[in-house]
């Protein structure tokens, strides 16, 4: 017992002094753990970079065409509502050109425009009308003017959709590309146990501090680009939502005067 108890009492003496060399021998801050990384974990980590810088790129140019479509579609409803004629909203156009309003009504407009011109065309080729018959132009087809507008709402929405599903892939795709990394390295690790022989912490933790970085790389890609890319998905679908209803109400001026 006595050589029991003498022996527990050496091992606690050399207990921290241990610790602390080991500590001090292996340092784990985020610098030396980069500056000791391996080639796989800065090829990981440059990847990594790379989808976090784009997407970070594209969040600020959507958030900017975003908002500058608002703003011209702000004034560009307030126009059209307040005008008489369309000729009136077509001359307005050119200042509001970043409304995809803009496009739908250039769209309806332009068809509009062709059925009438025909429409008088046919005119001149028929007969004279009794005197006092009315010279109203009429359309031809309503149904060729909605799908005009649909054309355009189409294209105006894949504008504003434009690069936004990298977004989608970022968010999906760089924590797998961080967990590789992960796994690359606590294999790694794993192999140095096996050849150094000791599991000690002091051994073992620089090299999982390490592979954890790729993991927290992948996240720090992930998260911002999962929370934007709802975000922005949600203001082009309110903006869809209000050219159907641009839309509604073109067909329904455009009935009312020429139908």
């Amino acid at each position: 017992m006595r050589l029991l108890g003498t022996l527990i009492l050496a091992l606690q003496d050399q207990g921290p002094a241990v610790g602390m060399s080991e500590t001090a021998a292996s340092p784990t801050d985020i610098v030396s753990l980069l500056a000791d990384a391996s080639i796989v974990s800065w090829f990981v980590l440059a990847i990594l970079l790379t989808f976090s810088a784009v997407s970070w790129g594209i969040i600020v140019f959507k958030y900017l065409q975003l908002g500058r479509a608002r703003k011209h579609t702000t004034a560009f409803i307030d126009i059209f509502r307040r005008s008489s004629r369309f000729s009136e909203v077509q001359a307005a156009c050119p200042g509001h050109g970043a409304s995809p309003l803009v496009g739908l009504f250039q769209a309806g407009y332009s068809e509009l425009n062709a059925q009438l011109r025909g429409a008088d065309k046919s005119a001149d080729r028929t007969e004279s009308k009794p005197e006092g018959a009315s010279s109203r132009p009429t359309l031809k087809s309503l149904d060729a003017v909605d799908r005009a507008l649909l054309r355009a709402t189409t294209t105006e929405v894949s504008k504003l959709e434009h690069r936004v599903g990298f977004l989608a892939t970022t968010a999906s795709i760089t924590p797998y590309i961080g967990l590789f990394g992960t796994v690359w390295g606590i294999m790694t690790s794993f192999q140095d146990i096996g050849a150094q022989g000791s599991t000690s912490l002091a051994a073992v933790g620089p090299g999982i501090a390490e592979a954890l970085i790729a993991t927290a790389a992948g996240l720090f890609a992930a998260i911002p680009a999962v929370y934007f890319y709802n975000d922005i998905t949600s203001r082009v679908k309110k903006s869809a939502n209000e050219m159907d209803d641009f839309s509604m109400e073109f067909l329904t001026i455009s009935e009312r005067n020429f139908t």
